[in-house]
């Protein structure tokens, strides 16, 4: 396969997601809901519909805490049929959302440093290594956990793929077709660039949400992908 697009709902109510899903239609079959909806907007719910009517649904929660509360959380998470989920990248909050998830379809991501962040930013947080080094630390340690797959920016991709082996999920943030906005993008690649690097998942939200036609921008970005990315394990 070329990979997989999802588009991440980061919208402020469920009337807005509802709209955006019902224009996408057919085009795009993969959702990510994060904070904005799923504390604003009844993004819970919205998951849910999503599953029960055939897409695929990426909680992006990011959690971290004690083991106990971690496990307990993904198994709720798992028991709605979710594919994705996002826990921070340390190694005990990764153990036990392995645990959590044991015998259901849900596959962990790990967050290893968000693609707002550059160098900079990671020194400043008190991190004695750069942003490379310490996404290819919890490349590492999300191979030692057992999980599915890590969330890296796509200047990573490759990186992680040499450490973490050929059957890891990479799921990339930060894609910006040619034209589109940064933001508060730091660590930024197009999607046929980011497949190629190593990229299994691409997360694409204000080029597509923001568009005047979200369903063409979605379809820009599909035909991108299809033509441009190498074939993927």
């Amino acid at each position: 396969m070329t990979g997989t697009l999802i588009v991440a709902l980061d919208l402020d109510s469920r009337q807005e997601a509802e709209k955006l899903i019902e224009r996408l239609g057919d085009s795009v079959d993969f959702y990510k809901i994060g904070y904005q909806l799923f504390y604003g907007g009844d993004g819970l719910a919205i998951g849910r519909a999503l599953i029960a009517a055939g897409k695929r649904v990426f909680f992006d929660l990011k959690l971290l805490d004690i083991d106990n509360t971690v496990e307990k959380g993904v198994a709720a998470i798992a028991r709605t049929g979710a594919s994705l989920l996002t826990v921070h990248a340390y190694p005990q909050c990764m153990r036990a959302a392995v645990a959590g998830a044991a015998g259901s379809s849900l596959q962990i991501l790990g967050v290893s440093v968000l693609t707002s962040m550059n160098d900079a930013d990671v020194a400043e947080a008190g991190f004695a290594r750069d942003t490379a080094g310490l996404v290819a630390l919890r490349a590492g340690q999300a191979r030692a956990a057992g999980i599915g797959g890590l969330v890296c920016s796509p200047l990573e991709a490759e990186m992680v793929r040499s450490i973490a082996g050929p059957h890891m999920a990479i799921v990339t943030p930060g894609i910006r077709p040619a034209g589109a906005a940064h933001g508060d993008q730091k660590r930024v690649m197009g999607p046929a660039a980011a497949l190629a690097a190593g990229a299994t998942h691409l997360v694409v939200g204000r080029p597509i949400t923001a568009a005047a036609d979200p369903t063409e921008a979605a379809r820009a970005i599909l035909a991108e992908m299809a033509g441009g990315g190498r074939r993927l394990v």
